[in-house]
């Protein structure tokens, strides 16, 4: 039995929702569907998600929003057309309206686009529609609660042979409406996928799978046919977005493998996520690179750090209080460097600064922006000698500034920092370092 979840692109249009159709309809075990909301459906176009989240600040702002849920109802009025189903979205899409302007959260109006995307996909299928909103839990903390939601699909759907649900959301301990963060229908899935026992959680998406490194960076990057879930979150944490990166947790727990492949080319075998002792023997050294922009180091100075104890704390203590998390932390003996994101600190930096040199008393604190960061990730690299050698002399022979080096405990991944203006020139000579 195979769990299948279709992205935003896959669910755009007729001619799409054609081919999703006839993707489940060609493997039999293909039971269980989830599905985003209608996505873009060309480079000028707005995603159903975001038009939604138009209608709810129009009905804050203005008390009304019948503007902004015409083009909803336009939407999926030409998507029903064109698949000669027999449902019509347009009673539903005014009682949201109606909810929306009566007392709908964002929460709520948000997860319209998949509750009526499924809706669509489960007549067209001619399956049954089953909604998430009261089979996956959250928590007061606004935590998923895995089990107990596992526990709800699987009494639910073991009643029924095929179904499609939408993805991106559930409901708290008093029925409101819950949903994920964006691209939160890959949790969905995943949720399914465990709590079914499933043989394999299968992801379609637009792309032949996850690629060694950005394409709009690198030229022809090659495809990882396979990568650990590990490999996944550390990618997916640095930027390669095929994959919501909190969807590896609920398959993980149960074994079961993702596969991620392309709606508009399902003959391609695409990319296999799997456990780290499934791996092929010839897996490559490095899996992938990936990265992000917009980071500021936080540099402090003090004679005899390493003896003081709790100097850490105070440092970590100054950022809870501002609600910042830190991303990474590399130090030596008498100093010690915090990697923030450059968003979460905007009009807090000063204060930032004066916070940790009377908390710490340090010698010096300095702060240099305008970093990115690099991620090179691979299982194999505790295993063969030079890796790091290799990414450096890449470096250096194109005349870039290291900034920072961070490798975690597991020899996973080898993070670098280097100046935002070098980053794509970085990119490509760490590639073609280890591809060519």
């Amino acid at each position: 039995m195979k769990v299948c979840k279709f992205g935003g692109t896959s669910m755009a249009n007729t001619e799409t929702i054609i081919k999703v159709a006839e993707v489940c309809k060609s493997d039999k075990d293909r039971r269980y569907i989830i599905v985003s909301a209608p996505g873009k459906r060309d480079t000028g176009d707005i995603k159903v998600t975001d038009s939604l989240y138009a209608c709810f600040k129009a009905a804050q702002e203005r008390g009304e929003c019948e503007e902004e849920m015409n083009v909803i109802r336009k939407r999926f009025a030409d998507i029903e057309a064109g698949l000669d189903i027999d449902i019509d979205s347009s009673a539903q899409i005014e009682d949201i309206e109606r909810n929306v302007l009566k007392n709908g959260t964002a929460d709520y109006i948000a997860s319209r686009g998949e509750y009526l995307s499924a809706q669509v996909l489960a007549a067209y299928l001619g399956y049954e529609f089953v909604d998430t909103k009261d089979l996956i839990k959250f928590n007061d903390n606004g935590e998923l609660m895995l089990d107990y939601s596992a526990d709800l699909l699987r009494k639910r759907l073991s009643k029924v042979k095929y179904a499609v649900l939408p993805g991106f959301y559930g409901s708290d301990a008093d029925g409101n409406v819950k949903t994920f963060s964006r691209g939160g229908s890959d949790i969905t899935g995943a949720i399914v996928a465990n709590a079914m026992g499933a043989e394999i959680y299968e992801n379609w998406t637009d792309v032949d799978g996850f690629l060694t490194a950005d394409p709009r960076i690198v030229t022809k990057p090659e495809k990882i046919s396979f990568m650990s879930y590990k490999e996944l979150r550390e990618l997916s944490y640095m930027g390669a977005e095929v994959l919501h990166p909190e969807s590896v947790f609920p398959v993980r727990l149960a074994g079961i493998p993702i596969n991620i492949r392309n709606t508009f080319n399902p003959e391609h075998p695409g990319t296999m996520i799997v456990p780290s002792n499934k791996l092929p023997k010839e897996h490559k050294i490095i899996t992938g690179i990936a990265g992000k922009k917009g980071f500021t180091i936080i540099n402090i100075e003090k004679d005899l750090m390493n003896t003081e104890i709790g100097f850490g704390r105070k440092v970590l203590s100054v950022l809870e209080c501002e609600g910042i998390p830190w991303e990474h932390m590399p130090s030596g003996i008498d100093t010690l460097s915090v990697v923030l994101r450059d968003e979460l600190i905007l009009g807090k930096m000063q204060r930032i600064i004066n916070n940790i040199r009377e908390s710490t008393q340090a010698d010096n604190v300095e702060i240099h922006s305008g970093l990115s960061l690099i991620a090179i990730v691979g299982h194999n690299m505790a295993s063969r000698q030079g890796t790091a050698q290799n990414v450096f002399e890449a470096l250096a022979y194109n005349h870039i500034n290291v900034r920072m080096i961070d490798q975690g405990s597991s020899e996973l991944n080898i993070i670098v920092g280097v100046d935002t203006f070098d980053y794509e020139k970085a990119i490509n000579a760490i590639y073609h370092a280890f591809m060519d």
